[in-house]
C-alpha cells in the first residue's frame, strides 16, 4: 500500500460513494468496482497485479472500504454495497478526498480501541491490523461469490420448482401445505398453507411465488392483497425483490396482513430452516457450508 497516498485513497473513496450514493438500495461489489475503474485513470502501480494475481486496484478500494463499514458509513451484506445515512452525510460534509479518508481511518480507529481486548500487546502488534483487513477481504470476495452463485441457481430454475422451493420452505417451517398450484394459470395464488393439517385453525396462509426478475411494485401488491380474506395472512415471495413503496405499504397494513420475501429472506430462511428439510427438497438448492476463520475486523 506505499505506493498509494491517503489523498488518492480518498479519491478512490469519494467517487465510490458517488456511485453507490446513486443506488440507495445498495449494488453489488463487482458492479460498484467496474463503475468506479470505468470512471478513473489508474496509475501503472494501481493498474497491476499482486503475486496472487489479485487486482492491485480492487485490494486498494477494498481495504479502505473497511474503514467505512466500521466508520458506520457503509453497509455490506451478501456482496451488496451500501450506503448508510452517515455516509451519505459524510459524503456531503468531506468534500476534500485525504480528510475524507482521515475521517474513515478516525472512527475505524475509534472502533478498535473501543473493542475489549483480552489480549497482552507484543511486538508484532503492528502487523496484525493488515493481516486482519486481508483476511476480511478473503472473507468478503468468497462470501460476494457464494451467493451470486446462489442468486443465479435461484432466478434460473424452473418456476414451478422455485414453486415447489418455497412450499418445501413452509412444509420446514412446520406449517401444513395444502395446495400448490399445477402449471397453468393460478388466478394470483400458488400456495395454500395452514398451522394444523386440517386447515381448522387460523390463519389461513395464501402464497404467490414471482421467480421472475422483476420488482414487485405497490400495484403487483395490491393485485395480490385483493385476493386475501379476513383472516388471511399473505405471503408474497419474489424473486426480484420489492419497491421501497411497496415494503411501506405492506409494513402499514391493518387489515390485510401481508409478509414480503426477496431472495435474501428467502435464502435465510432456508439455511435456518434446512435440518428439517426433505433429501428431495434439499436437492432444489443444494448447499454445502465451507467455515472460515471469523474476520475480526
Amino acid at each position: 500500500m506505499a505506493e498509494i497516498t491517503r489523498k488518492r485513497t480518498g479519491e478512490l473513496l469519494r467517487k465510490l460513494f458517488g456511485i453507490l450514493s446513486k443506488h440507495p438500495n445498495g449494488l453489488p461489489a463487482r458492479e460498484a468496482l467496474a463503475q468506479l475503474q470505468h470512471g478513473l485513470e489508474l496509475s501503472e502501480y494501481e493498474n497491476g497485479q499482486y503475486a496472487s494475481g489479485a487486482s492491485r486496484f480492487e485490494v486498494i478500494v477494498r481495504f479502505a472500504t473497511i474503514d467505512c463499514v466500521k466508520a458506520g458509513w457503509m453497509l455490506k451484506r451478501k456482496g451488496e454495497w451500501q450506503l448508510t445515512e452517515a455516509g451519505i452525510q459524510a459524503y456531503q460534509a468531506y468534500p476534500e478526498p485525504e480528510a475524507f479518508y482521515k475521517r474513515a481511518v478516525k472512527l475505524y480507529h475509534e472502533w478498535k480501541s473501543s473493542r475489549v481486548d483480552t489480549e497482552q500487546p507484543n511486538a508484532g502488534d503492528a502487523d496484525i491490523e493488515p493481516a486482519e483487513k486481508a483476511s476480511t477481504i478473503t472473507f468478503e470476495q468468497a462470501e460476494e461469490r457464494a451467493w451470486d452463485e446462489i442468486e443465479q441457481h435461484l432466478k434460473k430454475m424452473n418456476p414451478y420448482d422455485f414453486q415447489e422451493l418455497v412450499a418445501s420452505l413452509l412444509r420446514a417451517m412446520g406449517y401444513h401445505v395444502s395446495w400448490v398450484s399445477p402449471p397453468g394459470r393460478d388466478g394470483g395464488l400458488d400456495i395454500l398453507a395452514s398451522a394444523d393439517p386440517l386447515g381448522t385453525r387460523p390463519p389461513r396462509i395464501k402464497v404467490q411465488v414471482k421467480r421472475v426478475d422483476q420488482t414487485i411494485d405497490v400495484a403487483g401488491l395490491r393485485s395480490f392483497m385483493a385476493l386475501l380474506g379476513e383472516g388471511d395472512v399473505g405471503l408474497f415471495v419474489s424473486a426480484g425483490g420489492f419497491t421501497k413503496a411497496a415494503e411501506e405499504e405492506a409494513r402499514t397494513q391493518e387489515k390485510r396482513r401481508v409478509t414480503l420475501l426477496d431472495l435474501e429472506k428467502l435464502f435465510d430462511l432456508w439455511v435456518e430452516n434446512s435440518p428439517k428439510l426433505d433429501e428431495t427438497s434439499r436437492r432444489l438448492l443444494p448447499l454445502k457450508p465451507i467455515y472460515f476463520l471469523a474476520p475480526e475486523v
